[in-house]
């Protein structure tokens, strides 16, 4: 009895897989609905870049001091559609959802600073929820985030500052197949965005452990940035990977009002020699 009833189980598993993953080859699919994007296709009919669409993820790859907090603050106050001083054409498509901004590698103290930027770029940020998980173990980020994300009614854009803190080791195979699988189910069941931060491999634009190596199979976006040796305060952001057309690269600049501002072009003046690809 106990076999028969396995089977049956078996077989309705696989009838559900079998009808949810067809594809027809014929049928008219629908680019997926844009997160975030950086310029056009340019022409009479300007196609959106998308740096991220819903029902995907995307990820930033860096070394540490490489700016990335301010990139993340440029990402988030774009969706929550602050001023164009800031952003330009970096434009998000928010649309009355929520954007939930995850740090696990900072105290309450430095999270608090990096959420506040956003708040300082955004008249209106009503709909920006930050947390700072430092102090939990890799485990119970993990399992809090997996039940918050399903509590929010009309979530659109998540962050997760840096991705690699909700396993205990990012070489571990285990581990790290077991987490691509909840972004990418996140992604699917929620029709979310999802952008994630980890380190790369010094000088290297790889991502550390096999983490990285399974987010770069499955990521829509991975994103990079180079610094200038010249001009500290410069940053230069990059597509290194897309599965669409890849959005234009930008520079930015942290001003003396500590806040990020997307410059209107990369610096003629600086070399792409002196950049350090960190």
């Amino acid at each position: 009895m106990k076999k028969i009833q396995t089977k049956i189980n078996y077989e309705g598993k696989y009838e559900k897989i079998l009808r949810q993953s067809y594809v027809d080859p014929q049928e008219k699919i629908e680019y997926p609905p844009i997160a975030i994007s950086k310029g056009n296709t340019g022409g009479k009919n300007p196609i959106p870049l998308p740096l991220g669409t819903y029902g995907n993820f995307s990820f930033i790859s860096h070394a540490p001091k490489s700016k990335k907090t301010f990139l993340v603050s440029l990402l988030a106050a774009s969706y929550m559609g602050c001023s164009k001083k800031y952003t330009k054409d970096l434009v998000g498509v928010k649309k009355n959802k929520k954007l939930i901004h995850y740090d696990t590698e900072q105290g309450r103290f430095h999270a608090q600073r990096t959420f506040n930027r956003v708040t300082r770029m955004c008249e209106n940020t009503e709909d920006y929820f930050t947390y700072a998980l430092r102090e939990y173990s890799a485990f119970e980020r993990l399992d809090f985030i997996n039940w918050h994300l399903y509590q929010i009614e009309n979530p659109g854009l998540i962050i997760i500052d840096g991705i690699a803190d909700l396993i205990l080791d990012s070489n571990d195979l285990v581990q790290s197949n077991k987490l691509i699988q909840h972004l990418m189910k996140w992604t699917q069941d929620l029709n979310i965005h999802i952008i994630t931060v980890i380190h790369s491999n010094f000088n290297s634009d790889k991502a550390t452990g096999h983490l990285g190596s399974f987010m770069e199979k499955k990521t829509e976006t991975q994103i990079s940035l180079d610094l200038s040796s010249e001009d500290r305060d410069l940053a230069v952001v990059k597509c290194r990977r897309s599965r669409g057309y890849p959005f234009e690269s930008f520079a930015f600049r942290v001003e003396s009002d500590g806040l990020p501002y997307i410059q209107d072009s990369i610096p003629s003046n600086i070399n792409k020699e002196t950049f350090l690809n960190i």
